[in-house]
């Protein structure tokens, strides 16, 4: 059951990123900076296209490195994770609600990067300064969801321990 919610989450991170990336590369000018120095001067710019393009490698390359495993454990093809995880064991339904919404995770990030990049690109409608919150919120929960990995994963091998 979890891990439906977990794929839900991670295709609405995949809606909200194509949804950003389309919507901000419209924004963006002929020369896209995306980096600044601490005055606030763009110091390193690529061409609109190659920004867009490298976004959706870098998406691609992503969600195919995230989705391998859960979907290798589902189809069944992975048969040592099949039988680490069979089917109707309560520890399968949370590995793969964990790789789904740690794609979710990876997908809002670059959604937020690219998010960043149009505010050094347009900095009279949003200062690029006022994302040093979520500069550090998302690592956090990159963390946050690394450290549940492995605490799911000795949970399973005390259960496995146990029996």
């Amino acid at each position: 059951m979890y891990y439906r919610f977990g794929k839900a989450f991670y295709f609405v991170s995949i809606l909200a990123f194509v949804f950003f990336l389309l919507y901000f590369y419209s924004a963006m000018p002929e020369q896209v900076g995306i980096s600044v120095d601490e005055t606030g001067i763009v110091n390193r710019d690529w061409e609109k296209g190659t920004f867009f393009y490298a976004m959706i490698a870098t998406f691609l390359i992503f969600n195919a490195a995230t989705l391998f495993t859960p979907k290798s454990l589902e189809t069944k093809t992975n048969k040592k994770m099949h039988r680490i995880f069979p089917v109707g064991d309560p520890y399968r339904d949370y590995i793969l609600a964990w790789f789904y919404s740690f794609g979710a995770l990876i997908n809002l990030s670059l959604g937020l990067l690219v998010f960043y990049v149009h505010a050094i690109n347009n900095q009279e409608e949003i200062a690029a300064s006022s994302f040093s919150f979520w500069f550090f919120l998302m690592p956090s929960l990159l963390f946050v969801w690394v450290v549940m990995l492995f605490v799911l994963l000795v949970g399973k091998f005390k259960s496995v321990q146990r029996s």
